[in-house]
């Protein structure tokens, strides 16, 4: 699949993996002149669509509407140094000095 695709590529794409506006217009239980709406006019698929056509279409929900589904990270893709220092055994800071909480039990 395409990384780089608009709204509208995307539901343009959707459209075409369907066969048709009418197909598109079955799965989502509405009439072909609504799809034709969102094609003409609106440019994107209404949210409340999105999971559905993805289901059927195999076209992302990122790529259908980024602003709902932002995109998923790839487990182990995260920066291997961005929490570095984070809760590994190092020394806490404490904001009380050498006092302890008060009201905690020694």
């Amino acid at each position: 699949m395409v990384e780089h695709l608009s709204r509208y590529q995307a539901l343009k794409l959707a459209v075409e993996a369907l066969g048709s506006q009418a197909e598109m217009a079955r799965i989502c239980k509405v009439t072909p002149t609504a799809v034709w709406k969102w094609l003409q006019t609106s440019k994107q698929l209404p949210a409340e669509f999105v999971l559905r056509v993805e289901a059927a279409t195999g076209v992302s929900r990122h790529h259908l509407r980024p602003d709902i589904y932002p995109v998923e990270h790839v487990p182990g893709s995260v920066n291997p140094h961005a929490f570095m220092g984070v809760d590994c055994g190092q020394h806490r800071v404490s904001f009380q000095g050498d006092r302890g909480l008060k009201g905690a039990a020694a």
